[in-house]
């Protein structure tokens, strides 16, 4: 009978876990739009010069003859098929300790960062919704 009872216990445990597992998959499709801001920030002295953004549509933007040791963009707007964006800043330090910090916020919370140093600096990040 102890027998019996552990194959049936076994069974039941088996059949359980086989009817939980085969259950509907969930939809994980990115759902709505993201709002996307991309930030640059510099040491003192460093010097940004260019700004280059793609999304995983295929949109590029890029920004050029810029100046100043820091750098924001403006709100976009990036469509759930997108997946990714990358954003990419180039720019000069006056010395081996500068250093220059590039963001990637999404719906209002920073997701990515990257940081570059030394005297010429161009650091990057990418982040996939």
């Amino acid at each position: 009978m102890k027998r019996f009872t552990k194959i049936l216990s076994l069974a039941l445990v088996l059949g359980l876990t086989l009817l939980f597992s085969c259950s509907k998959d969930k939809d994980n499709s990115p759902s709505g739009s993201h709002k996307v801001v991309f930030k640059a920030i510099g040491s003192t002295g460093v010097s940004i010069s260019n700004a280059v953004y793609v999304d995983g549509s295929g949109k590029t933007e890029t920004f050029t003859s810029l100046t100043g040791e820091t750098w924001t963009s403006n709100e976009y707007t990036v469509d759930a098929s997108a997946h990714a964006v990358s954003f990419g800043v180039s720019g000069t330090g006056p010395n081996a300790a500068s250093t220059l910090v590039v963001e990637i916020w999404v719906d209002g919370v920073k997701k990515a960062d990257g940081k570059s140093t030394g005297t010429i600096l161009s650091p990057s990040a990418s982040y996939s919704f």
